[in-house]
Formats: structure tokens, C-alpha cells, sequence
């Protein structure tokens, strides 16, 4: 029996739906969207760089539109959310914890971000901070950055924040909340205290199977090897888990243009029909964040979207080809282009930089106005009242001058 085929436009479709990125968001956003949007997406990855909104709230901004970026510090406040490493340090459903409890309590296993020697070498400081936080509450490594004049104690310690890092990645400590992003930590004991080891943990092949589920839906149609890399996981196998997901029906193979055999997740069958007909349109048009879901695969974004793609931050200034902090542009279903942008707060001033379209995008009307609607929007969301245009292509310029006031909304 043949499989059903779909193009690669009604693939990228597939994967943007399962991403909240295939059409316009319907009605305007509200605070309990924040930890929904999450879900669906399994993770939201957190960066600090702030030349722009800082990546977390840009990826909630680019699927829901206007919304507070208060919003996400509530949700983790309010315990909706945690914060562990899963693709990279990220913002996770609260009930995940379960998921990646096996990695606290194998922080050895974790890479650069535990240093065994270290919490060994300072043990008795490590216990005499954990005693400061269950006796007097939630700490910052900023509350130990200087000494206090004429005084000693706790907050001379210089090592805080090695100290902290390495109790976070144990799982001894937990992030209840960000105060101007900076993280805040209190004891796991007293941030999950119905949690026990013994009766709750799950064992790490079958949490590593659920994380393997949840890049499948959050994906929406995938190659097996896209699977892994979304929560990182090392050594599993992947091909095995597909087999039996197909006998359980709870993904389809389907056949697709240029990429051969490809799965799709049983929460788009719905989809399917109108995917094999070419009939999935998608509508919206959206900055992303450089650590969007749809992106930080590089080659999945090569291989789905023909979107060469890498981050040139920390490239040194003179071998970068697109600038610092590059954002890529949605449009109707197509990563169209880039830009470098960077946003002059004190001065409500979004400037672009530079601005490049994809080889072969053609700058027709529909793009002219998706892309200038996409960008006042992300504009104002934070706080800007100008665009201001450095180096773009010249049949944006034409249209769009050197840039333009933005209207407040009421």
C-alpha cells in the first residue's frame, strides 16, 4: 500500500502546526496561554542575550502575539513551570520533573555543567549555604557577589555561584523564580515536598522514551534522527522506539518530496487529509528567536526549511556574514530571511540593521506587507515607537523607505 505523499511546503506546514506557528493567532493572548504554549512546544529554551527581547519571551511573542512577558516570570513564580536542562537550560510543564529528575540525580553524567571536583573541594561551604537557604529562604548568586563592609559571613563567599550551579544541576536546589532574570533558588525539599525518589522516579529509559514522544508530537512530522537532539539525549534507540509506535499506531509514515520517508504524530491526523492535498495554508508571518524550536536543529532547518542557518554572536566581528544577533523571518509557512536588529529601549527605537532575503524569495506584495506587518508588531510589543532601516533589500526599501512610526494600541 503507497504511503501518502505530501510536498515539502505541506511537510513544513505539518511541523509549524504542531509548532503554533501556522497561522495567526485567533484571539489576543492570555496568561494561562503561557505555560499551554510551552507544553506544546515540550520546552522553551531560556538565553540571557538581551539586544533584542531576550529569546524565551520572543519565542511566546512569535505563537501569541501580543502578550506581557510578565506573564512567563508568573508562571514560573506560581510554580506552573520549572527550569532544568533539557535542550539546553530551559523552562519545562511542572509535572516534567519527573522526566529529568534521573539527570539530578546522575549530575556527573551532565557534562560541563556539574564539576564533581568542585562540589567535593567545597563540600563544607556547599552544606553551610544549604543551611543559610533552609533557615532563611530563597537566594541569588547576586546576594554573594560583594563583601559586606565590616562584616563577615556567608555572603563573602566568592564561589557562590559555581556553588549554586552545581547544586541546580543536582537537583538539590530549584529555580522558583527570576528577578530581572536573574535566577532565584530554594530547596527542591520545599519546592516539590509531595515529591519522593522512591515512590515517583521514573527510570531513565522510560523517561527518555516519554521525552522521545514529546519531540514527536512537538515536532509534528519528523525523521528519526531530528528526535534526539531535542532534549539531547545520547545513546537511545530511536529506530526500535518508531517501530513500535507505528504498531501502536501513534505515528503514520508518510512519503515526502526531496526528504523520503518521514512519521507523522497521531495528534496531526486531523491534518493529514488536507496535507496530502496541499491544502494546509499557513497565514502567519513572525520574527523568530535564533533558539526557536523550528531553528536551533541547524540541519533540520537545512534539510525542512533550506535554511542555512548558524548563530554569529560569538563569531568574531570580522568573519560574521549576517551580523550579531540574527533573527530569522516566518513567512506564510517559508523561512524568507534574516535580520540583525537591536532594540534601543531608552529611546523606543527598534533599528534594523541589515535585513537579507533568502536566494530565490521574491519580494512581492504579500511579503512586502506580511514582513512589515510581522515587524511593527514585534516592535511594539516591545515598547517601540519607530523603526528605524539600515541595509535591506531594495525592493523592501522602496517600500518601506528608512523606516516608520509606529502607532500605540489601545
Amino acid at each position: 500500500m503507497a504511503l501518502p505523499y505530501l510536498t515539502l511546503r505541506a511537510a513544513r506546514n505539518l511541523h509549524l502546526a504542531a509548532q503554533g506557528l501556522l497561522t495567526k493567532p485567533r484571539r489576543r493572548a492570555r496568561a494561562s496561554d503561557i505555560s499551554k504554549t510551552i507544553s506544546q512546544m515540550s520546552l522553551l529554551q531560556i538565553d540571557t542575550i538581551n539586544i533584542v527581547a531576550r529569546s524565551p519571551y520572543l519565542v511566546l511573542f512569535s505563537r501569541l502575539g501580543q502578550y506581557s512577558p510578565g506573564w512567563l516570570d508568573e508562571a514560573l513564580a506560581s510554580g506552573e513551570l520549572i527550569e532544568y536542562w533539557a535542550h539546553e537550560a530551559c523552562f519545562l510543564p511542572k509535572d516534567d520533573f519527573a522526566l529529568v529528575r534521573h539527570r539530578m540525580l546522575q549530575p556527573e553524567n551532565m557534562g560541563w555543567k556539574y564539576k564533581p571536583e568542585w562540589m567535593v573541594e567545597h563540600a563544607k561551604e556547599i552544606e553551610l549555604l544549604l543551611n543559610h537557604i533552609a533557615e532563611n529562604g530563597p537566594v541569588r548568586s547576586a546576594d554573594f557577589e560583594h563583601p559586606r563592609k565590616g562584616a563577615g559571613g556567608w555572603w563573602e563567599w566568592k564561589p557562590h555561584k559555581k556553588h549554586l550551579e552545581g547544586l541546580f544541576t543536582s537537583g538539590q536546589v530549584m529555580v522558583i523564580e527570576r528577578r530581572n532574570f536573574q535566577r532565584v533558588y530554594d530547596l527542591t525539599t520545599r519546592v516539590m515536598p509531595d515529591w519522593n525518589d522512591e515512590l515517583h522516579l521514573i527510570h531513565q529509559q522510560d523517561a527518555e522514551r516519554q521525552m522521545l514522544e514529546n519531540s514527536a508530537r512537538s515536532l509534528g512530522i519528523f525523521r528519526p534522527e531530528w528526535l534526539a537532539d531535542y532534549y539531547r539525549l545520547r545513546r537511545v534507540s530511536v529506530t526500535s522506539v518508531i517501530e513500535e509506535w507505528q504498531k501502536q499506531e501513534k505515528v503514520t509514515p508518510v512519503q515526502t518530496e526531496k526528504l523520503g520517508e518521514m512519521w507523522v504524530h497521531h495528534s496531526l491526523l486531523p491534518l493529514l487529509p488536507h496535507a496530502e492535498q496541499d491544502k494546509l495554508k499557513a497565514t502567519h508571518s513572525a520574527v523568530l528567536s535564533p533558539f526557536d524550536p523550528v531553528v536551533w536543529d541547524r540541519k533540520r532547518a537545512q534539510a525542512l526549511f533550506d535554511f542555512s542557518y548558524r548563530l554569529e554572536c560569538y563569531t568574531p566581528v570580522q568573519k560574521r556574514k549576517y551580523g550579531y544577533f540574527v533573527l530569522p523571518l516566518l513567512h506564510q509557512g517559508a523561512l524568507v530571511g534574516r535580520m540583525d536588529a537591536k532594540m534601543h529601549r531608552k529611546q523606543g527605537e527598534l533599528e534594523i540593521i541589515s535585513l537579507y532575503l533568502e536566494e530565490g524569495i521574491k519580494p512581492r506584495a504579500s511579503l512586502i506587507s506580511g514582513l512589515h506587518d510581522a515587524l511593527t508588531k514585534f516592535a511594539l510589543w516591545q515598547g517601540a515607537v519607530r523603526i528605524v532601516l539600515g541595509n535591506i533589500p531594495a525592493a523592501l526599501a522602496s517600500s518601506w523607505g528608512t523606516g516608520w512610526e509606529i502607532a500605540p494600541t489601545s
